[in-house]
């Protein structure tokens, strides 16, 4: 009986979690009916229920045809992701559990971060310049070494030369 209220207590947080989940994309600036969901057969291990069951989802978002800003199209066409095609489609695999809905789930999230990768924009790089000690200790480490060098070459009487 205690198996079966712990059963069930996993399914209801489990399930809740998918709440949030999707409750946070809902909010997300991705339109649902651009997404598109194929079921596919899970790799590795599983016994004769990988082979059987399709719970792996792919996941493509066309970024072409998509409501998204111009801007944020053009950043996400310029990511060198293994996930974008040359065609500009998004395409996201998910398998990391057993249930269908979870997978579409975790894969909504990986798009949703992609994309929130994107919205932020770089900050400008500000060139900096050598302190005036930091170019006097570079400039006494360079006399230090040519003074190291110019003792390793022929022996003279005359100590002037160095």
């Amino acid at each position: 009986m205690r198996t079966l209220y712990r059963f069930l207590w996993e399914l209801i947080s489990f399930n809740l979690e998918l709440i949030v989940i999707f409750m946070r994309i809902k909010n997300s600036i991705i339109n649902d009916r651009e997404i598109e969901f194929f079921a596919v057969r899970a790799q590795g291990a599983g016994g004769q229920n990988v082979n059987k069951v399709a719970t792996a989802i792919h996941l493509r978002f066309d970024i072409h045809a998509s409501s998204l800003s111009v801007c944020l199209k053009q950043r996400l066409l310029a990511l060198h992701d293994s996930r974008i095609s040359k065609e500009g489609v998004v395409i996201i695999k998910s398998q990391q559990t057993r249930s269908q809905l979870s997978n579409r789930a975790l894969a909504l999230v990986r798009l949703q971060e992609l994309i929130t990768s994107v919205q932020l924009t770089p900050g400008l790089r500000r060139p900096t310049r050598p302190t005036k000690n930091s170019r006097l200790k570079r400039l006494k480490g360079k006399n230090h070494r040519g003074k190291i060098k110019k003792l390793r070459g022929k022996v003279h009487d005359d100590i002037s030369r160095i």
